[in-house]
């Protein structure tokens, strides 16, 4: 008998005049390690470029779990903030795709797993707000840290990893205020919030603050993979 793997959407950058051999034309991209790591912990891979936001239902509803990706800093607009000058610059149509994907994830009970970016944004979708910048937090432009986080008993994602470990890290920003219903569940040692998530009442719900698909640690991938099966 065939085993049917669940079908996991990944959100994707949007990018303009990327070069692909001659030519030079606007793209939607993924570092490979996302849907690798999809692969790897038992599903099938869907890229999600940005789309209109009232087809974000449908395309949920094709899916039996979804992943938003890491990316470019959140418009601060979207929680009501003042860009701050080490803000990056704005990727509208990505944030509005992004937020809509959310919405309808929660409301269909899709499974959901945001990284980096994604974590933020889920946050920003419930009402939270963010830290702009973490001061000596990615200042080596293109190089992946890393550093031990610390789970709260109890949570889903202690169930998933119960120890402290160490993960792969690459962010300048981070949750500030926790979105409605939110509770935290990983930190890092300097108190910043490295994991969110909602009740089980509520769904799988979990967002992590570092990049599962930069190490070999497959834990995470495979606990929303189960969810969506």
């Amino acid at each position: 008998m065939t085993t049917v793997r669940p079908l996991i959407g990944i959100s994707t950058y949007l990018e303009s005049g990327t070069r692909w051999g001659v030519w030079e034309l606007d793209a939607a991209l993924l570092p490979v390690g996302y849907p690798r790591l999809v692969q790897r912990a038992g599903g099938l891979a869907a890229m999600l470029p940005p789309d209109a936001p009232e087809r974000a239902a449908q395309t949920v509803a094709r899916l039996d779990g979804l992943v938003v990706a890491g990316g470019p800093d959140v418009d601060p607009a979207r929680y009501g903030a003042e860009r701050e000058p080490r803000t990056g610059p704005p990727a509208p149509e990505r944030d509005a795709w992004e937020l809509a994907l959310i919405d309808a994830a929660l409301a269909a009970g899709v499974p959901l797993l945001g990284i980096c970016r994604g974590m933020q944004l889920l946050n920003v979708a419930l009402g939270g707000t963010l830290v702009q910048h973490l001061d000596g937090h990615a200042e080596v432009v293109g190089v992946f840290g890393r550093h031990p986080v610390k789970p709260v008993p109890g949570t889903r994602y202690a169930g998933i990893a119960p120890e402290e470990t160490a993960v792969p890290t690459y962010h300048h920003q981070a949750v500030d205020r926790l979105g409605r219903g939110l509770v935290p569940s990983a930190y890092a040692s300097d108190g910043t919030v490295e994991a969110v998530e909602l009740p089980p009442a509520e769904g799988w719900v979990l967002g992590v603050q570092w990049h599962p698909e930069m190490g070999e640690d497959l834990r995470v991938m495979r606990a929303l993979v189960a969810a969506a099966g």
